[in-house]
């Protein structure tokens, strides 16, 4: 998103609640990156892998570690923090937070609401978006253009879904979640029984998905509705673009799931699991409390010990690291054993 600010040095120090070091009434404009900071701009230095950037680097105000020992340049203020990245983080949060509110709450005229379901004034709809019956909407939602909701959907306080996203039957979403463009929340399960002559008969899925609290959805990102009851994505979870979440799946409370990861059906994962890019998991897997999983493992059995854990199928990452150690051996390995075979073959 776009945003607008104009922040003297000393109020950014104020958010922030940093030291600063310099004039407190140098004008702000723009957020930049360290490696190309321009005049009127804000950055940060948050590891020393970046210090070299600093000598060219001509951002009018910079956040830097506390007992950072350079000085700024003429026309330059620096922002001594304990954390310089979360004090960006707050800066950011703060920025946007500011940008939101001088957003009007407005509906489209070319929105369709069905008249059974309820829409609080403090609201903003977009363009071309259609709303099921009995649907309900809490306050201060926004929802883009083109987004889809079906019949029976319930969405929370404060809640930020953008365009193309389509919400099925009874899908019910908490307060301040983002939804990002072009995923799709209940859609049917992969069911289906085969018969003898090899033809595919539908089962029906009934379900829904429930999502709790503070959770973020990327982009194209799918999630099947449960055959039966719910699939259920607990309060603070975080989701990757390009994610597929099976039916009747479990993910818990301040889960990160990364870009790519395939969940089968029927598998439930812990709390506070941490998920890498592509990583597969089989279908009626649970996986404990506190499990990291790193990119492209898979996990074909259940897990419940805290660790980390890699390769596929997934092992205790010091134990994996060992056994492909020894698989590049392997061609040195194959050798020796031809030559001892050889040498065994001689010998009277």
């Amino acid at each position: 998103m776009k945003v607008n600010i104009k922040f003297t040095t000393g109020e950014i120090a104020n958010i922030i609640k940093g030291n600063i070091i310099g004039s407190d009434s140098l004008v702000i404009t723009n957020l930049g990156k360290i490696e190309n900071g321009k005049e009127g701009e804000i950055s940060f230095l948050s590891s020393t892998n970046y210090e070299k950037y600093m000598e060219d680097c001509y951002a009018t105000c910079i956040i830097v570690p506390k007992g950072y020992v350079n000085v700024p340049k003429p026309n330059q203020a620096y922002i001594e923090a304990e954390n310089p990245y979360l004090s960006m983080v707050t800066l950011l949060k703060y920025v946007v937070a500011a940008s939101n509110k001088n957003n009007d709450y407005k509906i489209h005229r070319s929105v369709i609401i069905a008249q059974s379901s309820k829409i609080p004034n403090n609201v903003r709809i977009g363009a071309r978006c259609v709303i099921g019956e009995k649907c309900v909407l809490g306050n201060n939602v926004i929802l883009h253009p083109n987004v889809i909701l079906y019949d029976n959907v319930m969405i929370g306080d404060d809640t930020e879904i953008h365009s193309n996203v389509v919400c099925y039957d009874d899908t019910q979403i908490g307060s301040r979640c983002i939804i990002h463009s072009g995923a799709v929340i209940g859609a049917d399960g992969f069911g289906f029984v085969e018969s003898y002559d090899g033809k595919y008969d539908k089962i029906p899925q009934i379900g829904n998905v429930i999502i709790g609290n503070d959770v973020e959805i990327g982009a194209n990102t799918t999630i099947d509705c449960a055959l039966l009851n719910s699939t259920i994505i607990e309060s603070g979870v975080k989701i990757d673009n390009l994610v597929q979440i099976g039916h009747n799946c479990s993910i818990g409370e301040d889960t990160a799931i990364a870009a790519q990861v395939g969940i089968a059906g029927s598998s439930k994962i812990g709390k506070r699991n941490r998920l890498g890019g592509q990583v597969g998991i089989a279908g009626h897997i649970e996986l404990g409390n506190d499990i990291i999983i790193t990119a492209q493992s898979g996990v074909s059995k259940s897990l419940q010990d805290k660790g980390i854990y890699h390769g596929a199928p997934a092992k205790e990452r010091l134990q994996a690291f060992k056994i492909e150690a020894y698989l590049r051996k392997l061609p040195e390995i194959a050798i020796d054993v031809e030559m001892l075979k050889k040498h065994l073959t001689k010998t009277p």
